[in-house]
């Protein structure tokens, strides 16, 4: 016999009788609070040290490159955008107008494993010629990390078969991590070097 609708399992979720088969479904405010609670534990233990050694290596660098793979690479342009709004010199690897990187430039890699085959690439490819790289992964110990100067942990495990881990699918919860850990570190970039909104603008796209 089926549960009702108002009975609730795992203190989380219900079951809906639909057509005659359970459902499991989860409503809105339900859903929402979960992953602000996720990401709320993951950001909590990410390392100020690293967070402001990261700052100072994109303010002082001569340009940025941002690289990744799927939603990752995503997340990584967006970064990309933010920092040319702020007047910083960026680039997305990949595209056809990125120009070559040399000493005194930034990598910023972003893969939640650290294992992802074309980010390795790059990175290695990126530390021969001299670039620093950064690495934002959800494990400190990978071929990422070993490869990059500095790594930026955001521990964010991802559901795994036992159930533990987040319960979003996948890799989730790394990309919404990563993804406000970067606007975090937009912001506090806009602070220091004391851009305003108004020349942010000035720099918005015009072209679309």
């Amino acid at each position: 016999m089926g549960l009702k609708d108002s009975e609730d399992i795992s203190g989380k979720w219900y079951v809906r009788l639909w057509k005659g088969r359970d459902r499991y479904e989860m409503d809105l405010g339900t859903a929402y609070r979960l992953i602000l609670g996720e990401l709320e534990g993951a950001l909590g233990h990410v390392s100020e040290e690293q967070v402001d050694a990261f700052r100072r290596l994109v303010a002082e660098a001569r340009a940025v490159f941002v690289t990744g793979e799927g939603r990752s690479g995503l997340l990584a342009k967006c970064f990309a955008m933010r920092l040319m709004h702020l007047g910083l010199q960026a680039h997305a690897v990949g595209d056809t107008v990125t120009p070559h990187v040399s000493p005194g430039d930034v990598l910023i890699a972003v893969s939640g494993s650290g294992e992802t085959k074309t980010t390795n690439l790059l990175a290695a490819s990126a530390a021969e010629q001299g670039a620093r790289v950064v690495a934002l992964s959800s494990l400190r110990d990978s071929t990422l990390a070993r490869t990059a100067g500095l790594v930026m942990v955001a521990p964010a495990p991802a559901k795994h078969a036992d159930g533990h881990g987040s319960v979003q699918y996948g890799g989730t919860l790394f990309e919404q991590s990563a993804f406000i850990l970067l606007d975090t570190l937009a912001l506090r970039l806009q602070r220091r070097l004391e851009v305003t909104a108004e020349e942010m603008d000035a720099r918005h796209a015009t072209l679309e």
